[in-house]
C-alpha cells in the first residue's frame, strides 16, 4: 500500500499565526482607540467617517507585524543571539507598522 498525502491539512498551524496576528492588531486597535478618544474634536471640513480609516489601517499595520512574528520564530526557538535579534527585529517590525498605519490612517486629517 502507498501512503497518501491528505491535502486537506494546512502546511503551517493556522491558529498559531492567527493568534500573532490577533494580538498585532489587538495592541494597534487599542492604541489608535485611545489616541482617537484623547483628540479633540474634529475639524469640520474633514469628512464624516474620518475616523474608521486609521481604525483599520493601525491594526492591519499590528497584524503583518504579528504575521512577521510568526515568521521568525524558528530564529527565537534557537536560543542565544538569534532569539535576541529576533525578539528586538520584532519589536523593531512592530513599531514601524503601527506608524506607518497611523500616518497613513490619520493622512489628510489629524497628520498635517
Amino acid at each position: 500500500m502507498s501512503h497518501q498525502q491528505n491535502f486537506l491539512s494546512p502546511s503551517i498551524p493556522q491558529i498559531v499565526l492567527f493568534k500573532h496576528m490577533l494580538m498585532g492588531a489587538g495592541i494597534g486597535l487599542v492604541l489608535i482607540s485611545i489616541f482617537l478618544l484623547m483628540a479633540p474634536g474634529p475639524n469640520p471640513e474633514w469628512p464624516e467617517y474620518w475616523f474608521i480609516r486609521p481604525l483599520i489601517t493601525v491594526p492591519y499595520g499590528g497584524a503583518m507585524a504579528g504575521l512577521f512574528y510568526y515568521l521568525i520564530d524558528h530564529l527565537r526557538k534557537q536560543g542565544g543571539w538569534k532569539m535576541i535579534t529576533a525578539n528586538i527585529l520584532s519589536l523593531l517590525i512592530l513599531l514601524i507598522g503601527l506608524w506607518m498605519g497611523t500616518v497613513l490612517g490619520l493622512a489628510g486629517t489629524m497628520w498635517h
